[in-house]
């Protein structure tokens, strides 16, 4: 292999430093979105706390307004996860997953509904044109009783709401987004389908992906897009004119961009204290740049539950919650006197910045403490 060699603790600065992880900064929060490119969505509260981690004087009144305005959505995109994403990136992101999310929501779950995968294709323009306005899961599920001239059989909706390009309307507070959605149709015109445009959107999908968690594997690239290898490949093959090859610890090819954010591996990295499933953890298929593989089982539970992290020298360190009087967080190995006094100074800022939202954000995954090893727990007080 040719190319400049990366070691992992660099590797791990290159990432902190795209995801705004080694200091905040001032970006309204559109803009700080498209700089990290996406954000797990699927608990409503994360978008929120992962801007605040990362964004000097983050206010969530913004991310509200560039929701409701359509700067950023929120829609099932990389992974059949739902993502936080800049309007300008969702055409291409979603055409880059159309035979993804053709493949998994059209299969048997859903034509054991009676309908078949060409019936799904003639629905989607009609039902794009129903969602010109929020129209909640009930009105959809009626409309499409409409369609088929009787109530949709179990799986019906399921497939169809995901296959076809909606976005996530914004709901009701704390959040933009409560746990029961309505559903929108983009401003952006139909998702072109075809093989060719596919294939072009998942290169700029990559591009993208680099400029925000690279420099990244061939396999880094299919888990994060959850495309197969061979597309993967094929994509990068393309792009090879535009990349720069590295060489990681491991003896690894990695693919970057030109100039791209890269620092010195002792480049020091301050603690947060990050959301449910922040897009940092879980955005490569090696995710031991972020989180140790000793800890991966106890943050990333078997039912696929991410809890929030502690990140201490750029590294999952243990988990928080919110508790009575502040932030109780659990160290999995023993942490300066120094570290701990960072973490609180967080943590303060943390409980100011969800007092008037969810003080007691992430309280129904409250369980898995239980569950936890034996390890440090400190309360990091609230004042």
């Amino acid at each position: 292999m040719t190319g400049t060699r990366i070691t992992a603790r660099e590797l791990n600065r290159a990432t902190l430093a795209r995801q705004l992880l080694l200091r905040r900064e001032a970006l309204e929060p559109a803009e700080g979105v498209r700089r990290v490119v996406a954000l797990q969505a699927q608990q409503p509260a994360s978008p929120y706390v992962a801007l605040w981690n990362r964004l000097t004087a983050f206010d969530p009144a913004g991310l509200d307004t560039a929701f409701t305005d359509h700067r950023v959505v929120k829609a099932t995109l990389m992974r059949l996860t739902l993502h936080a994403v800049h309007a300008d990136d969702h055409p291409a992101f979603r055409e880059a997953m159309h035979p993804v999310v053709r493949a998994a929501r059209l299969g048997d779950r859903f034509t054991v509904s009676g309908l078949t995968a060409e019936d799904a294709d003639a629905l989607v323009p009609r039902l794009l044109e129903f969602a010109d306005r929020p129209r909640t899961t009930a009105e959809c599920e009626a409309w499409l009783g409409d369609q088929l001239g009787a109530p949709p059989r179990s799986g019906a909706w399921w497939g169809l709401r995901q296959y076809t390009p909606l976005l996530h309307a914004p709901t009701s507070p704390p959040w933009s987004f409560g746990h029961r959605p309505s559903y929108i149709a983009p401003r952006t015109g139909p998702v072109r389908t075809d093989p060719e445009a596919s294939a072009a959107s998942l290169r700029a999908l990559v591009l993208r992906y680099l400029s925000g968690f690279g420099p990244a594997s061939v396999a880094d690239v299919a888990q994060f897009a959850m495309v197969t290898r061979s597309r993967a490949r094929a994509a990068l093959a393309a792009l090879a004119g535009e990349l720069e090859r590295l060489e990681g610890a491991a003896g690894e090819e990695l693919f970057d961009l030109p100039g791209a954010p890269r620092p010195d591996g002792a480049e020091p990295a301050p603690p947060r204290l990050m959301a449910m499933w922040d897009s940092v953890l879980l955005a490569y298929a090696d995710r031991v740049r972020v989180l140790p593989e000793a800890y991966r089982k106890v943050v990333i539970r078997a039912n696929g539950d991410v809890l929030p992290t502690l990140l201490v020298d750029g590294y999952v360190a243990g988990v928080w919650r919110p508790a009575a009087g502040g932030i109780e967080a659990t160290a999995f190995h023993p942490l300066p006197d120094a570290v701990w006094e960072q973490l609180a100074v967080e943590a303060r800022s943390l409980v100011g910045f969800l007092a008037d939202r969810e003080p007691e954000v992430y309280r129904r995954y409250a369980h898995w403490w239980s569950r936890l090893p034996d390890a440090t727990v400190r309360l990091l007080p609230a004042g």
